[in-house]
């Protein structure tokens, strides 16, 4: 089976991490996340993916390996690119990146972490005879989402877009994976910014019959905000997504340890749940609690991590205060910085001895 993942988005809420880093690829348990992506769609028996890119596109190939035959692996999976020389909107993305896909194929975003059995999903459109089925999750509030009514039978009847508070008809939303057929790209015309959630699905409410909601209880999370990318790794240490990380062993009672290089002195002060990276160095009189040391990052004496991530070979000195928020890849954090309140500071990024940042975002470009 074939699948097309849109991933040309540039992120712009996840900013300065994605300055340097497409979201996709932004990790998640010390996994990139779109590897993840990868394997949940391997498991329900893609094996070929088509990837849509817009934004930083050669960040991509660099990630992925050269096969024999053209196609980038993953694993077994082939990997091909379709990359964008203008937004074409979601549709126009679709249109352009199945070119040449004659079969059933499957469609997700790439920023949406999910566990969703897309082969119940593929029976439920098989017995629906659908052209297109929508996956459907459900929310406390939807009036920040596409809000999706649908008949008993799952027949979709109506999209309602962000509908005021208390106003919504009901709280499934589209929760952005698509199974179609290939007579569904006839919909979409060529080479034109179009929107599927916004033009090419209420468009087809006009043929009764051909588009149906798969309601689903499976977990769902966007990460494409801050809270949203720091609650992706609390649900993580909470094993919501199985194991936190590929090749993790739980040393302690949740504290996992990726590889064999990670370093917790003596004295140093590790609660639960916890996961560090190869190599990462917890310093005698370091405090980490329910966060992710990426590979590489060393704690110092003194600081203090809580609720946040800290990417590959960043570095918190002594005195530091780091809560809720992400510091970015070989970021330095010189001697009593304190982070809070979803701060984040970006690749490469050194923040001056004391400086205190509540919500901030700090690239190379407007460092203190």
């Amino acid at each position: 089976m074939k699948a097309v993942v849109l991933v040309g988005g540039e992120g712009t809420r996840l900013r300065p991490l994605t300055l340097t880093t497409p979201k996709p690829l932004l990790p998640i348990g010390n996994q990139p996340f779109l590897e993840r992506q990868l394997q949940w769609l391997a498991e329900h028996g893609v094996d070929e993916v088509v990837l849509s890119l817009g934004y930083l596109p050669d960040a991509f190939h660099q990630h992925f390996k050269a096969g024999s035959d053209g196609y980038d692996e993953f694993g077994s999976m082939r990997i091909r690119y379709a990359v964008e020389d203008e937004p074409l909107g979601t549709a126009g993305a679709i249109r352009f990146a199945a070119e040449g896909i004659q079969e059933r194929f499957i469609v997700c975003n790439g920023d949406v972490l999910t566990d969703l059995h897309l082969g119940a999903m593929v029976r439920f459109h098989d017995e629906n005879n659908a052209e297109a089925t929508i996956s459907l999750t459900q929310v406390q509030d939807p009036s920040a989402f596409g809000v999706v009514p649908t008949r008993a039978d799952g027949q979709v009847i109506a999209f309602v877009e962000k509908p005021k508070p208390g106003k919504a008809p009901t709280n499934w939303i589209n929760a952005g994976t698509y199974i179609l057929e290939p007579s569904f790209l006839d919909r979409i015309p060529p080479r034109l910014n179009v929107s599927v959630e916004r033009e090419t699905f209420p468009r087809m409410l006009a043929e009764p019959g051909l588009l149906y909601g798969y309601s689903s209880g499976a977990y769902w999370l966007d990460i494409g905000t801050p809270e949203k990318y720091l609650e992706a790794h609390v649900d993580v240490l909470a094993g919501r997504m199985g194991r936190p990380a590929p090749g993790a062993s739980e040393e302690a009672p949740g504290v996992w340890v990726q590889g064999s290089g990670a370093v917790i002195d003596e004295g140093a002060e590790v609660e639960e749940p916890v996961l560090l990276g190869e190599g990462a160095h917890i310093e005698n009189g370091a405090v980490v609690r329910a966060s992710v040391i990426g590979p590489g990052a060393t704690i110092e004496a003194g600081a203090e991590i809580e609720g946040s991530v800290v990417h590959a070979r960043a570095r918190v000195s002594r005195g530091a205060r780091v809560r809720e928020s992400i510091v970015g890849v070989d970021a330095l954090l010189q001697p009593d910085v304190e982070l809070t309140e979803q701060t984040i500071v970006g690749a490469g990024v050194t923040i001056a001895s004391g400086t205190q940042i509540a919500g901030g975002r700090v690239s190379t470009a407007d460092r203190p």
